[in-house]
């Protein structure tokens, strides 16, 4: 396929993770403003599963069109396990950051008092919460690897499994290292609060996390299994 002809193809896909990314960090990260601004009526377990139900919902609503990665480590990692091309990996992370960027920044006009924005900070030690994001990524992209194939789900109970994961780890995570799982989440409350302290934190140790993800499902998969459908078909 021409390069012109194969980067027209993409627009639909760009705009799946735009939307998918945009609702994450606006309901996510928007949990966490309207749970400080109401005096805790959401609650941390309101939180945790608002972020589990959006990525559900985003997954069953743009999973056929993009494969609902929604997030720049799951992206690489799904292209090291050989499920993604490489060269399509910079049109979805920009896609995936201009989209927190721009929830973050809408949150900033709709709560303009308040400073963090759901902004993603250790509570402990900084190589505590290195760790747990290392570890949570890479048991998110363990289950993401095993449930999804190529830019569609497995079945009607893949959204939930991802979802659920999100959540799960949310709820126990959430307040010791923010439990972000994801750079772009992190990247856009961090630039519309201008707090970047740590930041480096959240973008390394949920790439890696998702990078360490592959040898283990590699290792986990069934030896009689057929051959994953790449991404970097047409």
């Amino acid at each position: 396929m021409l390069p012109a002809m194969r980067l027209a193809g993409e627009h639909p896909r760009w705009l799946a993770e735009f939307v998918g990314t945009f609702a994450l960090v606006l309901a996510g990260c928007g949990a966490i403003v309207i749970n400080e601004v109401s005096g805790g009526a959401v609650t941390h377990v309101g939180v945790a599963l608002t972020f589990g139900l959006v990525i559900m919902v985003m997954i069953y609503a743009v999973g056929e069109t993009s494969g609902a990665h929604f997030n720049p480590a799951v992206t690489v990692a799904f292209a090291l396990a050989g499920r993604f091309g490489w060269d399509r990996v910079p049109g979805y992370v920009a896609a995936q950051f201009a989209a927190a960027l721009a929830a973050a920044f809408t949150l900033r006009v709709l709560f303009p008092d308040v400073e963090s924005l759901g902004v993603t900070q250790p509570a402990g030690g900084v190589m505590q919460s290195f760790w747990l994001e290392l570890l949570l990524t890479l048991g998110l992209m363990f289950v993401i690897l095993h449930v999804a194939t190529g830019s569609k789900e497995q079945g009607l109970m893949a959204g939930i499994a991802i979802g659920g994961t999100v959540g799960l780890e949310a709820m126990f995570a959430g307040p010791i290292c923010g439990a972000s799982m994801n750079p772009a989440r992190s990247l856009g409350p961090a630039v519309a609060s201008g707090v970047y302290e740590h930041l480096w934190l959240y973008l390394v140790a949920t790439t890696l996390g998702a990078a360490l993800a592959v040898p283990a499902w590699l290792g986990t998969r069934p030896s009689n299994g057929n051959a994953d459908p790449t991404e970097a078909k047409p």
